[in-house]
């Protein structure tokens, strides 16, 4: 189909704006403790979207007494610091306002009040610089992230999204609007499995950077915990991280009621090689399964050192392609939004109302909200 041929109204009537390489987007993220502005440009064909320049600002200081996020607090830092987090991502970024095309935010999935500060936001900014918005998929932001470093995702691509919230396996056949949940968690997510550990064990929030940093001493042989659901009946895409936080939790009783020194080290580094075996492992049999060659790690708990480092070698041995972006790029932050906006408005979409709302269960095949 040529440019000329292609729809520029759907089925409703209602205008669909398909922006131009070299087009350039602002994204907005706030759906949980961290607020990001990025800005990227439209690339050309078989190219992704180029990153510009983005800045983050985290409260995940303001949380770390009270062992996790609180809602409450996470909305009053959005507020402090939206204004001033867009203006350095322009800064860094070396454009203008004038310069954007189009506006890309968070709808969801996340904290319903962290939402409305970015939807806020956004709305505003594209209002005032009378420019199309775009309400996206926070979870597929994650896997768009990806694009800023490698380039457009072969279809179909297998993404495992681990994050605080989630822990997913994806079908993406299409960036835009094709994205399929095939696996996910019963319980706990791999991040929030990292955050309960390490608050048991003493260590502090976030739970998942001073976890790594100490395995890194330790032997991850050393504590033989749980692989949850591995078993031959057991669903072979889905995943449990609650029956290995108790274990870690009834190994450390155990311990002191024994007058064993608990090795904290060790505990670290065979916690975490438990989560990495079964991620890892699940998600090179789901690329198997489906005959998918290339596997995207992103989110949160893809800055993980073990979970990269076993994720290269498992998906080498099996012949896969493996993407996974930077670390920066892996926790929340305004430039995956862009990116994913980025898709959005370049294969052509209605743009968001001024009435779009958060929805904190937007599910991820929820790609863009009207």
């Amino acid at each position: 189909m040529t440019t000329a041929s292609l729809p520029t109204t759907d089925q409703a009537g209602r205008e669909i704006v398909r922006l131009p390489p070299g087009s350039i987007l602002l994204g907005i993220e706030s759906s949980c403790d961290e607020t990001g502005a990025g800005l990227v440009r439209l690339g050309g064909p078989g190219e992704g979207p180029e990153l510009l320049g983005h800045e983050l600002a985290s409260s995940s200081d303001q949380h770390a007494r009270f062992g996790g996020v609180v809602p409450e607090i996470a909305s009053r830092a959005h507020l402090e610091s939206m204004t001033g987090t867009v203006r350095s991502a322009f800064a860094k970024a070396g454009v203008r306002p004038a310069d954007v095309d189009a506006v890309a935010v968070t709808c969801g999935p996340g904290l319903a009040g962290a939402l409305l500060v970015g939807l806020a936001a956004a709305k505003a900014y594209a209002a005032a610089w009378d420019v199309p918005l775009f309400g996206v998929n926070h979870l597929a932001g994650h896997v768009a992230a990806d694009t800023l470093e490698h380039g457009p995702l072969p279809s179909p691509t297998l993404a495992l999204l681990v994050s605080g919230g989630h822990t997913i396996l994806l079908r993406v056949d299409d960036l835009a609007g094709s994205i399929t949940q095939i696996g996910t968690t019963v319980d706990d997510a791999a991040g929030e499995a990292y955050d309960k550990v390490a608050r048991l064990l003493g260590l502090g929030y976030p739970g998942g950077p001073v976890i790594d940093a100490l395995a890194a001493d330790g032997d991850p042989a050393a504590i033989a915990f749980p692989r949850g659901l591995t078993g031959p009946r057991d669903a072979r895409y889905d995943f449990s991280f609650s029956g290995l936080k108790t274990s870690v939790a009834r190994y450390v009783e155990s311990s002191e009621r024994s007058g064993r020194a608990v090795r904290i080290p060790d505990v670290c580094a065979s916690f975490q090689e438990a989560v990495a075996d079964v991620l890892t492992a699940k998600t090179v049999r789901a690329a198997a399964d489906l005959g998918i060659s290339t596997v995207v790690v992103a989110g949160g708990v893809a800055a993980n050192g073990r979970l990269r480092a076993l994720a290269a070698e498992r998906c080498a041995a099996a012949g896969l392609t493996l993407r996974v972006p930077r670390p920066g790029l892996c926790t929340d932050n305004g430039a995956m939004i862009a990116a994913l906006g980025a898709h959005v408005a370049a294969a052509g979409a209605v743009p968001s109302s001024a009435l779009l709302s958060g929805d904190p269960a937007l599910p991820v095949g929820v790609v863009h909200q009207l």
